[in-house]
């Protein structure tokens, strides 16, 4: 590939993507913009970030099953930016991998349709990512194109911590944990080789409107909070976390409700909005003075950090713990929360630091390190991409 071409990234969420736009320069991918849609707008717009100008373009394609008006047109606003002609190739953020997608992948028809058979384990995202891929091979057919799996760097877990305390035949079947958000805890893990090379065990909390930790050891995965699906672990913005199976029994028997009531419940209406009745943004809750507010921050922190006591456990002790994503690396407060509650440890923040989103926001006299570090999930889709494309 010359230097002058183009690499894409599309991280897709359930209802938003994410577009990086990268530079190959000296076989490395070097990020020179972004963008993103929200499929909840109405009328779409692209938001586009280039170096320190941002650009909000509006829209006229409509959103459709096979999103070809929507891509074309995308394309066509990056061009007024960017030489799209020099596009050669576009890397896929996938959710689920399973157990067969290790690592990541060049696409092909079979391993869009291996990608496909794996839609059940993860209904609300896997479709979305398929719809860009489809979308893709159709209208840019030249394009190469790979998939990175968020599953695919937790399958360096044990098998113990990986099981459920179901019938052997069930997990055989697939029913098992397979942790979330890989690619950003991969991304992390790199950050940590370089800036704090002396932390070998490590919990990563990624707090953002989807929220996981993830226990590293030198930098390989041994356990997350998230499992079979994106609704385990933590409270979330909409999202549970932990909940009694009983409570769905409850639900499905009592009050008679569907499986679509009950999945919409699920994913839509519970976290912090259902606690609070307010808003399932933390920024919000944290300047609402009403209690329900309070306590939905309150419970966000105290899982947190109950979580992070049962990773030191994985890890069989707690050298550091490090804050991502949108909350993780912006709010201090929520940051103060989670480790005023993991004083008993020996963790204490500097409270300036921590103000400033510094990288270290641990005290000298702490004896945990707590971090601060920005992820990103889009430069680990094209790394992946580029050593794919490149044969390495």
């Amino acid at each position: 590939m010359s230097s002058t071409s183009l690499l894409l990234t599309f991280n897709t969420g359930s209802s938003t993507v994410k577009i990086g736009i990268f530079a190959i320069d000296g076989g490395k991918a070097r990020r020179i913009g972004k963008g993103v849609i929200d499929f909840r707008a109405e009328p779409l717009s692209l938001g586009l970030t280039k170096g320190p100008q941002t650009f909000e373009m509006p829209m006229k394609a409509e959103v459709t099953e096979d999103l070809h008006g929507v891509i074309d047109e995308t394309f066509a606003l990056l061009a007024d930016h960017f030489d799209m002609t020099a596009a050669h190739a576009a890397g896929h953020r996938v959710v689920h991998g399973g157990d067969r997608f290790t690592r990541a992948i060049a696409l092909d028809a079979t391993a869009i349709d291996a990608i496909d058979a794996l839609t059940p384990l993860a209904p609300l995202h896997q479709p979305q990512a398929l719809r860009f891929i489809r979308a893709l091979k159709h209208l840019k057919p030249h394009l190469a194109q790979t998939a990175s799996f968020d599953t695919a760097f937790h399958t360096t877990q044990d098998d113990l911590v990986r099981r459920f305390a179901i019938p052997r035949t069930l997990h055989d079947e697939g029913i098992k944990r397979y942790g979330f958000h890989g690619l950003s805890y991969k991304f992390i893990a790199g950050e940590l080789r370089r800036k704090a090379p002396g932390a070998a065990r490590v919990v990563v909390a990624h707090l953002g409107s989807g929220a996981s930790l993830c226990a590293l050891d030198d930098g390989v995965s041994r356990d997350c909070s998230m499992g079979f699906s994106t609704l385990d672990g933590i409270p979330m913005a909409t999202r549970p976390g932990w909940l009694d199976p009983g409570v769905i029994l409850h639900l499905a028997d009592q009050r008679k409700q569907s499986f679509e009531e009950i999945e919409d419940l699920l994913y839509h209406r519970c976290g912090l909005l259902g606690v609070s009745g307010i808003s399932a943004d933390t920024r919000e809750l944290l300047k609402d003075g009403r209690p329900e507010a309070r306590q939905a921050i309150n419970l966000f922190t105290l899982r947190i950090a109950g979580e992070i006591g049962r990773m030191a456990v994985t890890l069989n002790g707690l050298d550091a713990i490090v804050f991502t994503a949108g909350i993780g690396e912006h709010q201090p407060e929520i940051r103060a929360g989670v480790t005023k509650r993991l004083s008993w440890l020996g963790l204490a923040i500097a409270e300036k630091a921590n103000a400033a989103n510094d990288f270290t926001i641990s005290t000298r006299e702490s004896s945990i390190a707590a971090h601060v570090i920005a992820t990103d999930e889009e430069q680990v889709i094209a790394d992946e991409a580029l050593s794919l494309l490149c044969g390495g």
